[in-house]
């Protein structure tokens, strides 16, 4: 009868200790998935804020930050549209300044990361010198197997006026 009973709680010990590790694992997958969407959020909001920060007087300083941590065919797309976007901005005499509203990531293919980021854009230029704000959203995707890189933007096609 003991000896049952030793088996009784040997078994009753291993499947408590199987159950333990089990959430553990559980418990640390799940915090890991919430630090690189988190890390992702954090890396796609700072982009977004640097790529609507502009200054006419020194886009060169404008379009290092656009290309920041972009994957080389993204970067090189934007160096192929930064003389059109010259053209655009220094007529114009563009300068804005954003801040982050939030992000959310919409979704997570295995460690590729979409993210919509939300920013107050605050611009003049000389259309609008007394400035104008506006609420910009960024599709940003970051790329978490391959050092948090960049591979596509997009957005600004939701821009709502601020009242």
């Amino acid at each position: 009868m003991s000896a049952a009973l030793a088996v009784a709680g040997l078994i009753a010990a291993s499947v408590l200790a199987w159950s333990l590790v089990s959430v553990r694992h559980e418990l640390s997958d799940r915090d890991h998935t919430a630090a690189d969407r988190a890390h992702a959020q954090q890396v796609a909001t700072d982009y977004a804020v640097g790529a609507s920060t502009i200054d006419f007087h020194d886009l060169n300083a404008w379009q290092v930050k656009l290309k920041a941590h972009t994957a080389p065919p993204l970067a090189n797309k934007f160096d192929a549209t930064a003389p059109k976007l010259q053209d655009i901005l220094v007529p114009l005499q563009w300068t804005s300044t954003a801040n982050p509203i939030g992000s959310v990531v919409s979704s997570d293919n295995g460690g590729v990361y979409k993210v919509n980021v939300f920013l107050n854009v605050s611009s003049t230029n000389a259309q609008t010198p007394n400035g104008a704000q506006t609420t910009v959203t960024y599709d940003v995707t970051v790329d978490g197997n391959n050092n948090w890189q960049i591979t596509d933007v997009g957005g600004m096609d939701a821009a709502l006026p601020v009242k």
